[in-house]
């Protein structure tokens, strides 16, 4: 059996689609309004790249290297760049909505609070991905180089002719891999198999591999995405408790949030302490067929009901005296 949420807790997916798609909307209308000086994008990216040869942390050149040299290995990972991204999520929070409402709200404000980080992100600093640079860089765009085999073009996993409407110096973060760590962990959290489980591990760590083979991203921008996911993470309950204290003071259901009620004890009638007994309707049955909450019907009292009353010391002192008269006739 699955745990379900408290009535009052349990999403209605008539709110839930409209709440997604504005934060949808905002994070694709912000990756096309704030496209940036495209050479400040590149300076950036510049930036990164030598950061991380200082490092020696820039796995992506043998990555890229290796996607170019083996179409079998690039071109799923093309695919995997173009799809998996937009399917898998939305896939996997359907099935979290249906299947474990009660960790819904919970992962679905993780999931948008990320989103919505990496936004400010891409805002704050426009980066140009490794594909995008100078050819002396020493990286080949494999999704140009692979386009024959799938349905984008040279402008990242955008379809043919529809380059325009994406941002393609949106590269720090990574949400490709941000994303794909919020599946991982739902896949190991609440997946029941061992399978799914080590899906919840290969499939973030497959990501990451990928959008650095395919010169999407850096590995700063990978683990700048891991990061994104991380403060999302940390922000999900405080920002769910104060949804719900603004939920409760402006919308006068103090209680309401739980959908339940306490549970009437005695029917309204005051009881000591221990002393709370079923009441029984006249054929010794519970009083309203057993039903919690449901009103209890006293019944009449019948003879069965009368208390044998104790005699009186005066009567008791009259009936031995009458029983003596009586022997002695």
């Amino acid at each position: 059996m699955y745990r379900t949420a408290p009535l009052g807790k349990r999403p209605r997916w008539w709110t839930e689609l409209p709440l997604i798609a504005v934060v949808y909307g905002l994070y694709s209308a912000g990756r096309l309004l704030v496209r940036g000086d495209v050479q400040s994008a590149v300076d950036h990216g510049l930036s990164i790249l030598d950061l991380e040869k200082t490092f020696r942390i820039n796995f992506e050149h043998p990555l890229n290297r290796f996607l170019t040299d083996h179409p079998a290995v690039g071109i799923p990972a093309d695919f995997a760049y173009a799809s998996l991204h937009y399917l898998l999520t939305p896939a996997l929070l359907v099935w979290v909505f249906n299947r474990r409402p009660a960790a819904y709200r919970r992962l679905r404000t993780w999931l948008l609070i990320s989103t919505l980080i990496g936004l400010i992100g891409f805002t704050l600093l426009p980066t140009c991905p490794p594909r995008l640079l100078d050819a002396s860089q020493g990286f080949v765009d494999t999704m140009a180089q692979y386009a024959s085999y799938g349905w984008w073009g040279g402008d990242a996993s955008a379809p043919r002719g529809l380059g325009g409407l994406t941002n393609q110096y949106a590269a720090m973060p990574s949400l490709h891999v941000g994303w794909a760590l919020w599946c991982g962990a739902v896949l190991w959290r609440h997946g029941r198999s061992a399978w799914t489980k080590v899906a919840g591990v290969l499939y973030p760590l497959t990501i990451a591999l990928v959008v650095m083979g395919t010169a999407n991203h850096y590995f700063l921008d990978a683990a700048a995405g891991a990061a994104v996911m991380g403060t999302g993470y940390l922000l999900a309950r405080p920002a769910l408790r104060l949804t719900d204290r603004i939920r409760a003071r402006f919308g006068g259901h103090g209680s309401a949030e739980t959908g339940e009620t306490a549970a009437v004890v005695s029917g309204g009638c005051k009881t000591s302490a221990g002393t709370a007994h079923a009441r029984t309707t006249s054929a010794g049955s519970p009083a309203a067929g057993g039903r919690p909450g449901a009103p209890e019907r006293l019944r009449e009292a019948d003879a069965s009901d009368q208390i044998p009353r104790q005699p009186a010391r005066g009567e008791a002192g009259d009936s031995r005296t009458d029983g003596a008269a009586t022997a002695a006739r």
